[in-house]
């Protein structure tokens, strides 16, 4: 029976990203900064134990964090133990010269409903107040601080870059 080896496919781009070109910090930040900003979408990964949820969602990207306003729904039976998560955004596929995407690790956190944050991302909606309150419940306010990217694009390399650029925060 066929056995992969785990160890060297999971270091598979460790190793490539060793070798590669790197851009600097605040230009890799600009331009993650403006992949998040040209999309909404993104598909947000909880997991507990065995389980595991991956939930299509809009997101809001403010002052460096994703939040997310949602009813309910079974990311929560992850996110109640687990505040590690896990955001994909990405472009359809069109072909290895062509791929845009972004991965993201984060801390996820509840923002408290009618606080001053919460306040600030309904407005930021233009989400009514009056209308949040007549909800038989406020929506939950899910906060995504990120605490690493994974940039791939193939454009990069017209600018001497690796595809894939990584950084921690």
């Amino acid at each position: 029976m066929y056995q992969p080896d785990y160890d060297a496919a999971a270091s598979h781009w460790v190793k490539r990203d060793s070798e590669s070109v790197h851009m600097e910090s605040a230009a890799l930040k600009e331009k993650i900064e403006e992949f998040i900003g040209a999309h909404n979408t993104c598909a947000l990964a909880t997991a507990l134990s065995d389980f595991v949820r991956n939930t299509p969602i809009e997101y809001n990207y403010l002052e460096g964090c994703f939040y997310f306003f949602s009813e309910g729904g079974l990311k929560f039976k992850g996110l109640k133990e687990n505040k590690n998560v896990g955001v994909a955004i990405f472009e359809s596929y069109g072909g290895f010269g062509q791929l845009k995407s972004l991965q993201v690790q984060g801390t996820a956190s509840f923002v408290e409903p009618f606080s001053e944050e919460y306040l600030k991302l309904m407005e930021y909606k233009k989400i009514p107040v009056e209308a949040m309150k007549k909800l038989p419940q406020a929506m939950n306010l899910i906060k995504v601080v990120p605490t690493a990217f994974d940039y791939l694009d193939s454009d990069l390399k017209k600018d001497g870059f690796g595809t894939r650029q990584h950084i921690d925060l």
